[in-house]
């Protein structure tokens, strides 16, 4: 069973962590998300234009290219993640020009010797598959796509057809961290997107408090969190791995306990 099935495959809603590679000490932030229970890692690739991305990413975004940080800095980190941690999965995610501009074959060649397990190429369209998704696939990567609200019984099929390793429901049809759907309309949409494919479902943008984490977990098979912890990263600069570790556990806390509820 590869990682990221079996992160979905443990009994209760994966928590799937985003931070941005480059801001901040990274590591260490790494880190902090595993101890303090995170599933799964995406580990965000900076770009000047991260057209997705709300003010908290943009302003990491901004923060780790003034830092220097590269393509091959970020596959460096990745290759240490993946000797610390041999079962967590991680997923790049990302834009289409940092990841092709060496060309597809070289990024999924040097993602997998760093040993990542999915890439997230939040511009790429399902239409322009073949820019990037082969390179993946022969590399043994999955390549993971995005549904939002705005993804109607027409388009899912072209979403779905070439996707692996789940299915990333962007709840609300806008940038990231500044608002969140309602519970209903999160619930509405995870059943009908679960009626279309057997990949495991999970949600993001806007999910803050552990409340909001506990109720995503109820209906859906993953929680994503990013810009909370972004944030964090951006107000205690090298400090953030202590309050991200404690901030992680209690979205854990919270995930677990509506696993417990449902097994009742």
């Amino acid at each position: 069973m590869n990682r990221l099935a079996a992160a979905f495959g443990a009994g209760h809603a994966a928590l799937v962590t985003f931070v941005t590679a480059g801001d901040g000490p990274t590591p260490a932030i790494l880190d902090a998300l595993v101890e303090g229970g995170a599933d799964i890692i995406e580990l965000g690739m900076p770009f000047t234009d991260p057209m997705a991305d709300g003010p908290a990413i943009q302003a990491a975004n901004i923060r780790s290219l003034d830092a220097g940080t590269t393509t091959a800095a970020i596959l460096l980190i990745a290759k240490g993640f993946r000797q610390r941690y041999a079962d967590v999965p991680l997923v790049l995610m990302g834009y289409a020009n940092p990841m092709l501009r060496r060309g597809a074959e070289w990024f999924a060649r040097e993602a997998a010797a760093a040993g990542v397990d999915g890439v997230i190429c939040v511009d790429l369209p399902p239409e322009e598959d073949d820019r990037l998704g082969p390179a993946l696939r022969a590399q043994g990567i999955h390549p993971i796509r995005l549904a939002t609200p705005t993804t109607d019984a027409a388009r899912l099929p072209a979403v779905l057809n070439g996707a692996s390793g789940f299915l990333y429901y962007v709840s609300v049809a806008g940038i990231t961290g500044l608002q969140q759907a309602a519970a209903a309309s999160i619930e509405q949409a995870v059943a009908r997107l679960k009626a279309a494919t057997d990949l495991p479902v999970a949600v993001g943008f806007g999910i803050r408090t552990p409340d909001q984490a506990a109720a995503v977990a109820r209906v859906a098979d993953g929680v994503v969190v990013g810009s909370a912890i972004v944030e964090l990263v951006g107000a205690r600069g090298d400090a953030a791995p202590a309050a991200i570790l404690s901030y992680i556990r209690s979205l854990r806390a919270a995930i677990d306990a509506t696993a417990r509820e449902a097994a009742a």
